[in-house]
């Protein structure tokens, strides 16, 4: 997923309270870009949320998407990575891969490329045809998302550029497609983003049985095969910036009933 030097592997998670996680990432990438962090890679295990883009906060209908999700027992994030809405849950595996450089746009299409063929080839290991590209009709849509066979999004791909490092996030959809449709058809009406809802998929329904614990070994294995990687867990002065960040990535517009 990148190239020497080494990559650290993070696989702390702060699902709680809304915003946490996400503050942390912006806390990994605000590192990264002062030059006091090296190529990173987090694999947690996202609560509930529905992260929302910046495009997304900017609709008319943000208010109402934000009702929806909470409805349906979603909280709301507004999310690094570019993108429209996506949903993380129990069922999911969320990334994180920051990369500090001096260029930051001239890696961009690089560094998708690297994250969606990192991610294919760790679905892949589990027997199912996974393909990158968009599905039509998808949501967060985007020529870097991971399908099944033409057919269902399973995983996404943002990016978010600072001066000084880039951010490439997202999510890989092991199980409970169904609780994930019942929240983006709202969401995606309030917004006025068309949505076909046959694009939402998982990857269990083409490997039974698999748990996000296995897909994220799987995607360790394909990092691994890519470049040299070394665990570790992040330090509480990261931790503690994270959860000072964490306010600037919940909404502030007040919802509708």
């Amino acid at each position: 997923m990148a190239p020497s030097p080494v990559l650290s592997l993070v696989r702390d998670s702060f699902p709680e309270p809304p915003g946490f996680d996400v503050g942390v990432t912006h806390a990994v990438l605000l590192e990264a870009a002062e030059g006091r962090r090296g190529p990173t890679l987090r694999l947690h295990r996202p609560a509930d949320v529905v992260a929302f883009g910046r495009r997304d906060v900017g609709s008319p209908g943000y208010p109402d998407a934000v009702a929806a999700a909470r409805r349906h027992g979603f909280a709301a994030v507004e999310r690094l990575a570019g993108g429209r809405a996506a949903v993380f849950s129990e069922g999911t595996l969320a990334f994180s891969w920051v990369v500090p450089t001096g260029e930051p746009r001239r890696g961009v299409r690089h560094r998708f490329r690297q994250a969606a063929e990192t991610l294919r080839d760790a679905l892949a290991d589990f027997g199912v045809d996974a393909r990158i590209g968009e599905v039509p009709g998808e949501y967060c849509p985007g020529a870097y998302s991971v399908n099944l066979g033409g057919r269902v999004k399973v995983a996404g791909v943002g990016q978010r550029l600072v001066r000084g490092a880039a951010h490439v996030g997202g999510v890989v959809v092991v199980s409970g497609a169904d609780r994930i449709r019942d929240v983006l058809i709202p969401v995606y009406r309030a917004l006025g983003i068309p949505l076909d809802p046959r694009t939402v998929g998982d990857l269990r329904s083409a490997a039974p049985g698999v748990e996000v614990d296995d897909v994220a070994a799987a995607v360790v294995a394909s990092v691994r095969r890519r470049c040299d990687v070394t665990e570790v867990s992040l330090p509480a002065e990261t931790v503690n910036r994270g959860r000072a960040l964490a306010a600037r990535h919940l909404p502030v517009t007040p919802t509708r009933r």
